[in-house]
């Protein structure tokens, strides 16, 4: 039976520069005005549920609040990641004054796979490796493609890992997937789990763990990051944990047990990962050590006077900080670790050992390609890095800026931009990365964004209160913002991050924020 159509709104109530939601038989549906029509589309970003009507139209694109998915206001087209998928669009027509919608979705389109060449590898199956196969198959390629990783698990959201799932909010086996359960099998995409033992570059083979091989037309290189464990006398023993995988944050939140409150946890290093899990950790009452060899958190990137926020915040809740303290051994006894001893001859007590020590790009299989002194793989700026080889992701060293040497950004949104990328590239198209690095940061319920890449600059210009956690602070290098963090300001960082893809003046970026 044909679903009937509703009058949803008004047209002359709607505006240009703003959408609206509405409901419509139960359905949350969000209205845009594009000129005189208006489109109808899913009101709640397909990545994580953000309300899209709280973020931002700029230039025709509809940017999510919470983690800057962007959309194509005219179709509803995934622009920019890290939603993987198009907005489930709704049937709308005009009559009169009258917006009437039809509560019923707009079918998208399944591309398989039609034959078995061209052959398409991706090699990595987590936020890059996920996202490249969904622009596969969006660009319209039809080729065979085998998705590799050596992980179980199909594609999850890792970012979870150290954010929610420590603090018992989120069960690892609730995890979101990054990809619909059935959907790799609907567009025809081989999943295979193993490691791969050698990638021969020049003769485009993958030679794996099992004894298989693997031969490709073109390949994406997405392997990500593997924890370096630091040099230290019983990093060995048990209880000492990394935390990278799905299975190690099964095993975190299964060593901690239900007596959460009682047992003491000592991480090696201010990172991200170890201070989001600080964090995690004291909202079930943890007791938590930080032993970093920083005078703050995160002042490298963000400066002193945030640093100094981060430190506040986190010792307010509970975290006890080691600063400018090196690790000489840990210690156990019948064969789990009990302490942290450190070099001035101090010690920690400690009933697991989180190691925050960084990570090292994944590419000690692959042969035939000269690789950065820490491994990284130089891609130009189509992301490619030789014949029928592209990378991606943490693996991949790219030139942000023109006349600047190669970096690489570990952030899990910039790995899903640069596989979209490299995706599209792969099936003939000449793009070019010129995104907007970005990523979030979540402390005792607080999300702090972090929009573009300062390796310096000359000013800081904050708006709003620091130490509440509301403010958008302005990292200006020659008058030209070239990174912005921000807290509880989620509209105005959407604004920010579009407008920072053509170039940011410092006085532009206080107009859209309302400074001035």
């Amino acid at each position: 039976m044909p679903t009937t159509a509703h009058c949803a709104a008004q047209l002359s109530r709607l505006r240009a520069d703003r959408a609206e939601r509405v409901e419509v038989e139960g359905q949350a549906i969000l209205l845009i005005r594009d000129g005189d029509a208006v489109r109808a589309y899913a009101a709640d970003c397909p990545h994580a549920g953000a309300p899209l009507e709280q973020g931002a139209i700029c230039d025709g694109r509809l940017i999510c609040p919470w983690h800057k998915a962007t959309f194509d206001v005219s179709t509803g087209n995934l622009l920019e990641p890290p939603a993987l998928f198009a907005l489930d669009r709704y049937p709308v027509a005009i009559q009169g004054d009258d917006v009437m919608v039809t509560p019923e979705k707009v079918p998208q389109p399944v591309r398989s796979a039609s034959g078995q060449t061209p052959h398409f590898v991706v090699i990595g199956a987590g936020a890059a490796g996920a996202a490249a196969c969904a622009a596969l198959r969006e660009s319209g390629f039809e080729g065979r493609i085998t998705l590799l990783g050596q992980e179980p698990h199909a594609p999850y959201d890792r970012t979870s890992l150290s954010k929610f799932v420590p603090s018992g909010e989120m069960a690892p086996a609730d995890v979101p997937p990054l990809l619909p359960p059935d959907w790799l099998g609907q567009h025809g995409i081989e999943r295979i789990v193993a490691d791969v033992a050698r990638l021969d570059v020049p003769a485009r083979t993958l030679h794996l763990s099992t004894g298989g091989e693997l031969r490709y037309d073109t390949a994406l290189l997405a392997t990500g990051s593997t924890p370096k464990l630091p040099p230290i006398p019983g990093c060995e023993l048990g209880g000492v944990h990394v935390l990278r995988t799905l299975d190690d944050a099964t095993a975190l939140v299964d060593a901690l047990g239900d007596e959460a409150q009682q047992t003491s946890v000592a991480i090696l290093g201010s990172s991200f990962i170890g201070l989001e899990t600080a964090s995690a950790l004291r909202k079930r009452g943890t007791p938590v050590t930080v032993v970093t060899p920083d005078t703050l958190p995160f002042a490298k990137l963000f400066g002193e006077r945030v640093a100094a926020m981060f430190r506040a915040l986190h010792e307010r809740n509970g975290v006890r900080f080691h600063f400018e303290s090196k690790v000489a051994a840990l210690e156990g006894e019948e064969g789990n670790v009990h302490a942290v001893m450190l070099e001035g001859g101090d010690h920690v007590d400690a009933d697991l050992v989180l190691l925050g020590t960084g990570v090292a790009p994944a590419t000690g299989f692959v042969e035939g390609l000269p690789l950065q002194k820490d491994g990284g793989v130089i891609v130009n700026a189509g992301m490619q890095a030789a014949p029928g080889l592209y990378a991606a992701g943490d693996v991949a060293a790219f030139c942000l800026r023109e006349n600047e040497p190669p970096l690489r950004i570990e952030h899990w949104r910039v790995a899903q931009q640069q596989a979209r990328i490299a995706a599209q590239n792969m099936c003939g198209a000449r793009h070019r990365y010129a995104g907007v690095p970005f990523f979030w940061t979540y402390h005792y319920g607080m999300n702090f964004e972090y929009l573009g890449h300062a390796s310096e600059w000359d000013e800081m210009v904050v708006d709003g209160d620091l130490d509440k956690q509301s403010f958008v602070a302005l990292y200006v290098k020659d008058g030209q913002v070239v990174a912005v963090l921000a807290c509880q300001r989620e509209t105005d960082t959407a604004r920010l991050i579009d407008a920072m893809r053509h170039g940011l003046s410092r006085a532009v970026a206080l107009e859209l924020i309302g400074r001035v």
